[in-house]
Parts: C-alpha cells; sequence; structure tokens
C-alpha cells in the first residue's frame, strides 16, 4: 500500500475545505488554480494582485507541491 506524506507547511488538505483539494494554508486558493494562472501567463505579481491572502512564496510552494506530486517523491510504502 502506498500513501502519501509530504512537507509542505504552506500547503493543506482537508476534506472539508475545497473537497481536500490541496490548497495555500488558510485559503480556499487551490495549488490547481495557481498553476492553471501560472500556464495561462501571469506572472507572479499579477497573482498575488488577483489573490492579496497570498504571497509570492505562497505561489512557490504551490509549484514545489506540484513538483514533489508528480515526480511521486511523497509516496512511501506501508
Amino acid at each position: 500500500m502506498l500513501i502519501w506524506v509530504m512537507d509542505h507547511p504552506r500547503i493543506e488538505r482537508d476534506p472539508a475545505i475545497m473537497v481536500g483539494k490541496p490548497v495555500i494554508r488558510g485559503t480556499r486558493i487551490t495549488v490547481d488554480l495557481l498553476l492553471r494562472d501560472i500556464a495561462n501567463g501571469l506572472s507572479f505579481d499579477d497573482i498575488t494582485d488577483a489573490y492579496p491572502r497570498i504571497s509570492v512564496e505562497d505561489i512557490k510552494a504551490a509549484l514545489a507541491y506540484a513538483a514533489d506530486f508528480v515526480a511521486g517523491e511523497g509516496l512511501v510504502s506501508v
């Protein structure tokens, strides 16, 4: 059995928030929303202007979380 274990303090997953999607801690801003904004050409400044509750560090944390997820670096066998 594989479980997901990652240490990303700025990212949280809670079934009661956005149906358990990973979000920036303390917000309802999802990691996938930020990734889509970046893919659509928005700069970090554009994103922090649109979502004043998050910082550039939060955006970088979302990118790091996504990279770890894609690489499978949070999966451990139990």
